[in-house]
């Protein structure tokens, strides 16, 4: 006798084929190929790097404009400092003209809005001449970068240095000679010794008073766990450096950064750093047309959600690899400002998911950081011509997949959560 054929719904289908696509894809993708896929890429990288390197220093062809990078503002700000002149750092018409002393005349103006302790780096590095400082700076923060990932993943070997490299933030973050490695590294470490160096990791975790957005969370985080070690020290680490800043540069710095500060908003809601660049929802809203109330609407949102699921995951003491990667993930989302460069903060919450031995990487999320890993590439062209904001989906969706991780952990501790669980899956559905 013929058994009747099962129909499935015709707008089943296309999910029946991804759901496939995507547990193939995963399956495929062991070791490897993932090894060999990261070599090519970084390859590509390497080689598309060198040649904008030629290009904007007009070696390849003569250019009509002189170029600089994001560096060229630290750079300036330091040589203010030691100038003896550091409240002129918030001075643009001041800060301007030194970037085109340091650089070229007629760069395009690059912002200054770091608090008065980024300054004592910045000094420290304007001591060097120009090249050799852009050079210090990248290399020695980028190797501690890849010493505290290589660290979280427990793991040493070519296959794994080669995933980290080939990340397109990497080249992002040493073509703008960002601070990124920097901030990942400090965070990182903070969040490696969290447990067994609490006093330490609190040191870490106000080192990063320069950079304040990324560490609104820390403090929930370390309360609701009850790391009140912690918090005592991030809280003297922060106090020395602002204090120390004040005696060295004096309050009319202080002064000069909050005025600044109150107007950066400006810069931000206007465009002038392209919305496709953000990486949190406040740019995704701008990219796709929203006004500047809804974004700060749903950026607020965000924020909420984000102190909401670290004080859970926090007060609860899950696994350190989840307590860590959620951290570092819902601070990249909960910033007020996040650019693409800021995603490499995400690696590190990235890292713990892979070294998480109780929740093996998914099918559906290689899929999702290969997609993002190609995608980003060319975040801002790409998100301009599409209306795609690339850089937001990558730092919600990875947040996405550490709350998924998170609940799954918290059903294990309490069953009440359950309940969770299952209207997430009914909403879903």
């Amino acid at each position: 006798m013929m058994q009747p054929t099962t129909h499935l719904p015709h707008g089943d289908r296309p999910a029946k084929t991804l759901a496939t696509l995507v547990q193939s894809f995963g399956t495929w993708l062991d070791r490897r190929r993932l090894g060999l896929c990261c070599g090519v890429l970084l390859a590509i990288e390497a080689t598309i790097f060198l040649f904008l390197v030629a290009g904007t220093h007009g070696w390849i062809v003569p250019i009509e404009h002189a170029t600089t990078t994001d560096f060229a503002s630290f750079y300036a700000a330091g040589k203010l400092a030691n100038a003896g002149t550091p409240q002129l750092a918030y001075d643009q018409a001041a800060h301007y003209a030194m970037e085109q002393a340091v650089t070229a005349p007629g760069i395009e103006y690059q912002f200054f809005n770091y608090p008065p302790v980024y300054l004592i780096l910045c000094a420290a590095l304007a001591q060097l001449p120009y090249l050799v400082a852009f050079v210090a700076f990248i290399a020695v923060t980028l190797l501690l970068y890849l010493a505290v990932a290589r660290h979280i993943l427990d793991d040493r070997s070519g296959t794994a240095l080669l995933a980290l490299l080939s990340f397109p933030m990497v080249f992002w973050t040493i073509g703008l000679g960002q601070n990124a490695f920097l901030t990942a590294a400090l965070f990182g470490l903070a969040t490696l010794w969290i447990d067994c160096r609490p006093l330490v990791a609190g040191l870490l975790f106000g080192l990063l008073c320069y950079k304040p957005h990324f560490g609104l969370l820390v403090p929930i985080a370390l309360a609701a766990g009850g790391y009140w070690r912690s918090f005592a020290a991030a809280a003297v680490s922060a106090g020395a450096l602002m204090l120390g800043s004040l005696l060295l540069f004096g309050w009319e710095t202080w002064h000069g950064f909050f005025v600044t500060a109150g107007a950066s908003h400006a810069v931000y809601e206007s465009g002038r750093i392209l919305f496709a660049g953000f990486a949190n929802p406040f740019g995704a809203v701008r990219l796709v047309g929203g006004p500047v109330a809804v974004a700060y609407a749903v950026q607020g949102a965000a924020m909420l959600f984000a102190a909401a699921l670290v004080f859970t995951v926090w007060r609860y003491r899950l696994s350190l690899p989840i307590r860590a990667a959620t951290l570092a993930a819902a601070s990249v989302v909960a910033a007020p400002v996040a650019i693409f460069y800021d995603l490499m903060l995400g690696t590190i919450a990235a890292c713990w998911l892979m070294h998480d031995e109780n929740h093996p990487i998914s099918p559906i999320e290689k899929t999702f950081f290969t997609a993002m890993t190609l995608l980003l590439f060319d975040v801002r062209h790409l998100g301009e011509a599409w209306h795609l904001p690339i850089a937001a989906t990558a730092s919600i969706g990875l947040l996405a997949i550490t709350a998924s991780r998170a609940l799954r952990e918290l059903v294990q501790q309490d069953p009440a959560w359950n309940l969770v669980r299952f209207w997430g899956k009914r909403y879903a559905t």
